[in-house]
């Protein structure tokens, strides 16, 4: 039956996820905010829902481990998994802004995180406003850079004729799955998590990460499939940024999230940092600005390591 709570958690997200987009972007164009703003802050705030009400969820039924786990393991898949699925799919071009400012800000977002848990193996709300504080920061001068140049996020036009019924419908429909579905979620991964004699930090940097990583999993595939550019590395990178500042700086703020699993600081967050630290060297060598299948490969065998050592250890 837990198992069923799970399945059922992981499709309420999903839609959730869905409507929470349709409905901010459509909103958004009835309040006359340019498409690249929305493409910058609407979708990406939207996208990060999944992920922000199972860590909440998680900490406020003292489950801290899901709480960061959850980041810290749809991090790694976000690379690891949708990356590399991506990429096998088809090469994926680098822009030049990803080592600018992307790749440096996702990798000072890890280091932070890192840092200000293994200080005193927690997150106090401070720390989880400093956190969200430098996202704003960072979404500021992005959108401040980007105005200058050509590369436009591509957005919906159909949404900006939505009705108002129909948005107000939609955020309700969004509200509901992602409340229920984070709930089922916890609390069933919880349970299975008992069953099998495992940790939550197994179940949540493994099963929930990939769970809530579901939606850019399937936009990356079907827009590489379709060879649109629907999805790039920009994309992966700031989602991954999101995680940290918005899931679990938002997170914190509300409730101090202690690190209650010791492999979450000895083995999960290095995984993250590594899988961080690899995409620069990835993009140079031995081509450079793209990301080829063969790479994509050697991404989804990295996770796939990740994944079992997860599980052995």
């Amino acid at each position: 039956m837990s198992v069923l709570w799970v399945v059922l958690g992981f499709i309420l997200l999903v839609i959730g996820g869905e409507f929470l987009v349709r409905s901010s972007v459509a909103l958004s164009f009835k309040l006359n905010i340019s498409k690249f703003v929305i493409g910058m802050t609407v979708v990406s705030f939207a996208t990060s829902a999944p992920e922000l009400l199972v860590s909440l969820k998680a900490a406020l039924n003292d489950a801290p481990a899901i709480a960061i786990n959850n980041v810290v393991g749809s991090n790694i898949a976000n690379i690891g998994l949708v990356l590399g699925i991506t990429a096998l799919i088809g090469t994926i071009g680098v822009d030049r802004s990803f080592y600018r400012i992307n790749w440096p800000v996702m990798l000072l977002f890890s280091i932070g995180l890192y840092l200000f848990l293994n200080n005193d193996n927690q997150l106090v709300p401070w720390e989880g406003s400093l956190l969200f504080v430098a996202l704003l920061v960072f979404l500021f001068v992005l959108i401040k850079r980007e105005r200058k140049s050509d590369n436009v996020e591509e957005v919906d036009e159909t949404l900006a004729i939505v009705s108002y019924f129909k948005i107000i419908l939609w955020l309700l429909i969004g509200g509901a799955a992602l409340f229920y579905g984070s709930e089922w979620l916890v609390e069933g991964a919880i349970d299975v998590a008992e069953q099998l004699g495992v940790s939550k930090a197994v179940i949540s940097v493994s099963m929930i990460a990939i769970g809530t990583s579901i939606p850019e999993l399937a936009a990356s595939v079907i827009a590489a499939a379709k060879q649109e550019k629907g999805i790039s590395l920009g994309n992966l990178i700031g989602s991954n940024i999101f995680n940290i500042g918005s899931v679990l700086g938002l997170t914190s703020i509300i409730k101090t999230i202690p690190v209650t699993e010791p492999q979450i600081l000895t083995r999960d967050i290095f995984w993250m940092l590594a899988f961080a630290m690899v995409l620069f060297p990835l993009t140079l060598l031995p081509k450079k600005y793209q990301i080829s299948r063969f790479k994509g490969f050697f991404l989804v065998f990295g996770y796939g390591i990740f994944i079992v050592l997860v599980f052995v250890s």
